[in-house]
Formats: C-alpha cells, structure tokens, sequence
C-alpha cells in the first residue's frame, strides 16, 4: 500500500473561537488563525483541523450549521477563509474542516421551512418529526447527549429528533434531499482547495427503523459507548462509501476522519475499511485508565490490531474539545508529557489538541455567568461540560489577554496561571517541537520489550521508547552504542522518574 500524507500526519486541532482573535472582539477568527500559521509550521505539524466556522446562532459553538458554504460573520467571510487557506498551503499545512451532517441549527433554512409545514408535508420529512403517543408523550424514550429528552414538541402536536440540543434537529438521512445536499456542501469546499474533513458524529446519521425504544436507565455521557438505536448503524457505512467516492475524485489525496463512537475497537475499524473513511478518532486510547499501565497497553495493541484488520492507520489523541484536558485528566504536567511521549512514538496519525504544546490544564473554576455550553445549561448547572478545555489560549505572558486578543477582549475568562503557559514562555513547547522533529524518522511497527510493572517498553526501528508510569524511579534498559535523545522531563544517569517517558536512539540510527 502506498505511503501517503495521511497514515502517519500530526494533525492539530483549532477550535477556532479560541484560538487566535485578529479582530479583537474577544473571539477567536480566521483572521488571527491566518496571523499563528507560523507557530503551527514551527511546531512540526502536518495539518491543522478547524472546528466549524459557518454561519450559525452558536449555541452549541458552531456545531449548530445554519448555512454550510459560508462563513460566520463572527469568524470573517469566504474571502478570509481562502486567504488563510492559501497561507496554510504555502506553509506547507494541510487544511481539514468539519463537517457536520448529523444535525443542523434550528435556523437552517430546512428546519424553518419544516416548522411552517402542516405534519407530512415533504419539508418536514428532511427531519425526525413523529405524532405524539396516545398519551401525548415523546415517541420514545431516547435521550440527549446533553441531557434530557431527545424529543421536543411543536406547536401542532408533532415532535422533532435532537440527539443533542433542541437548537440542533437531527436529519433523515433516509431522505434523498439529505444526501444530495451534503455531497453537495462536500464538492464546495473540496473545490475552494481543502484537503479533508473531520465528520462529527459521524456514526450517528441513521437511526434504526421504527424507532425503537433505547430502554435508557438514565442520562448518556458524552464518552458514552452503550449499545444504541440511534448510534453506529449499518446505514451509516453506505453513506461513508458515498463521500470515500467524492474524496477520490479529487487530486491530492483528500481525507476525511470519523468522529464516531462503537461498542468495540472492530466496529469502529470498519468506519476506515479501504472503501470508507481514512481514518477514525481513537477513542479507545484516549479514555485508557493511565493508573493502569497495562491497561494503556492493552488499549494500544487492540487499537493497532483493529486497523491493521482493515488496512487503515491507526490515530491516536489524548484531548479535544469535547472532554477534559488531559493534563488535568492525568493528574500532572509531568504525566501528561510522558503520556505525549508515549502517543507520538507510536505508529499512524496522531492528533494534538490547541493549547497540548502548552501544557495547558482544564480551566476547573469559570464562573457560571461565563459559561455557555449547552451541557452546562440542559443539566441545570450539575455538569460544567466543556468550557474548561475551551478557554482561549495564551500567547504572551504579559500582552492583554495573554496575546489571544489586541484588546484584551476574551470570549471565556483566562486564569492567571496562564502567564506562565503562554507560547514565548512555556517549556513544554520545545518539548513537543522536538518530538516532532523526531518523529518524522520513526519507521515500523511497535514491538513490546519486558518490563518492571507500571513501565512501558516498546522499540520502532531506531528508536527505544520507555515510559514509567509507576510511583517510584526504574532502571534504563541497558542499550550500547544507544543514547537518550529526548525525555519527558530531566533524568539523572541511567534512572528514569516516575511519570517520565525517554526516546533513545541507537546512534547508528541517528548518524544515518
């Protein structure tokens, strides 16, 4: 199988609302994106993915689309996104978009036209809209991602489907009108030059037939992974077969990447068999229980042996904007960088989350006038949701705002400690840029080395990487005409710290 850009990238993720604010208005824009490119080129990676920036009411921070080709005014116009665009590609950055086909805003022109439509009307068959039962009840017992009931009734009777806010009706993808709009919105911005996509929720569009009940004993979580009527059906793979056709219409090896949760790492390998997707988040390794270190290993080899099932790289990511950072996750800075290590020494695609080279800890103390995460709101204030992983990240340590914003202006507060995490300040950032680096000449599979217990020992070719996740120092394998070229944090002599992860390279691999 041919190499391609793909099966070993590093991609970083923007959310774009907190990511870099050109025009000062306390939210982050293409403007400012295009402005940081040369951080992104400095770090190392190889492509960035940018969280929705179309038009939409932002109730659930662009994840609620109310018109798919083109731009919200909050984050520029179609003419700033081609400009950032074509700096990207002159930087040598791949660019991948989201793409969110599950749902739509409320205030999609679609869903406006299907509330002014009687029951039946074909305008109202682009969506999940179902009668009442006899006792005027939801049609069923489904729940939302977000909490509550996944119903929400009009006016005339009838309830529409949103699997997660009320502002976001999920579409019928069993309706023609659906599918051809979508390969439509797929060719627009294939054509304005972008190089994939990330599919949100992309294991979500097709809902068993007859909505059946779910038998739901209580709220699902984000990270869920429950056995669903409206998750992972069959039908979504003739979808995914549809778009894998449209990609490969264009020249220069577009992609796209599926956001989508199975109840085993074989039901997600099949998002990415040779037909579909090329690749799917692994949300396996990034829940794995990092107290455990044999767990961790367990996660990563069921990982690989699933992709490799199907031919497919496999990714690996350890935060996103959807759950908490995992430097708070895994309770230090310290473990949290030799997690890093670990990730980027494997072999496939991995994914780094805005603020990681920081070093940047979940936000834990927002003021609850601040937040704005639907979550936060459906639960009636009990879960915090994902604000914390989206505060807006720092840049300079004395600059208002920390350099996000000219004005100081800032869409979610920052917390002082940030001074400290700031891009011209943090020493986590060499780290990353060096892993990086590095990276690029990691070649072969993973091979496991034996090992004291909590320490995780694998080699690729040329490289040994060790990572001890135990309470207490370990020895180094003793490895002639070898030496440690990179470490997690600093190492006396042969032994290794708890929470420290080293890559060693035999110097011939080096010299070569």
């Amino acid at each position: 199988m041919p190499a391609t850009w793909w099966r070993t990238a590093v991609i970083y993720e923007v959310y774009v609302r907190s990511f870099a604010d050109g025009d000062g208005d306390g939210v982050g824009d293409l403007i400012g994106l295009r402005e940081r490119l040369p951080h992104l080129r400095d770090l190392g990676v190889d492509a960035i993915w940018l969280t929705p920036f179309f038009r939409s009411p932002m109730v659930d921070g662009g994840y609620d689309v109310a018109d798919y080709r083109d731009v919200d005014p909050s984050f520029g116009t179609l003419a700033d996104f081609d400009a950032m665009l074509a700096d990207a590609h002159a930087l040598g950055l791949r660019v991948i978009i989201d793409v969110v086909p599950n749902h739509t805003s409320s205030e999609h022109a679609w869903f406006t036209q299907a509330l002014q439509s009687l029951p039946g009307d074909p305008a109202r068959q682009r969506y999940h809209f179902r009668p009442p039962t006899p006792d005027g009840l939801p049609p069923n017992d489904w729940e939302s991602v977000f909490g509550g009931p996944a119903w929400t009734q009009v006016p005339d009777g009838e309830w529409y489907l949103h699997l997660f806010d009320p502002a976001q009706p999920d579409l019928n993808w069993d309706n023609p009108d659906v599918r051809v709009e979508f390969e439509d919105v797929l060719r627009f911005w294939l054509d304005r030059g972008v190089d994939g996509f990330r599919v949100d929720v992309a294991h979500g569009m097709v809902k068993a037939a007859g909505y059946p009940a779910a038998g739901l004993t209580g709220q699902i979580g984000l990270l869920g992974r429950r056995v669903l009527p409206y998750f992972d059906q069959d039908g979504v793979h003739e979808i995914h077969k549809a778009w894998r056709k449209i990609l490969d219409s264009y020249p220069g090896e577009r992609m796209a990447v599926a956001e989508a949760w199975a109840s085993t790492a074989q039901r997600l390998a099949r998002y990415t068999a040779p037909d579909e997707l090329h690749q799917a988040f692994n949300f396996e390794f990034l829940q794995a229980n990092w107290a455990d270190p044999a767990a961790v290993r367990a996660s990563i080899d069921s990982c690989i042996h699933a992709a490799e099932s199907v031919g497919a790289p496999t990714t690996w990511v350890l935060s996103n904007h959807d759950v908490r950072r995992h430097v708070t996750r895994l309770g230090s800075l310290e473990r949290a960088n030799a997690a890093a290590l670990l990730m980027l020494a494997l072999p496939g695609s991995a994914y780094l989350y805005q603020g990681d080279e920081l070093g940047l800890p979940e936000v834990l103390d927002l003021p609850d006038d601040a937040r704005q995460d639907p979550v936060w709101f459906r639960s009636g204030g009990t879960d915090p949701g994902r604000d914390g992983c989206r505060v807006p990240i720092p840049w300079r340590a004395a600059a208002p705002a920390f350099g996000f914003s000219p004005t100081g202006a800032a869409w979610l507060p920052q917390p002082p400690a940030f001074a400290e995490l700031a891009a011209d300040r943090s020493s986590t950032v060499e780290l990353y840029r060096e892993a990086l680096r590095l990276r690029r000449s990691l070649t072969g599979p993973l091979r496991w080395h034996e090992s004291p217990d909590g320490v995780l020992d694998f080699s690729r070719d040329g490289l040994r990487c060790v990572v001890n996740l135990s309470r207490t120092a370990c020895t180094l394998p003793d490895m002639p005409d070898s030496e440690v070229v990179l470490a997690s944090r600093p190492i006396d002599g042969g032994a290794l710290p708890a929470d420290t992860a080293v890559w060693i390279f035999a110097r011939t691999a080096r010299s070569s």
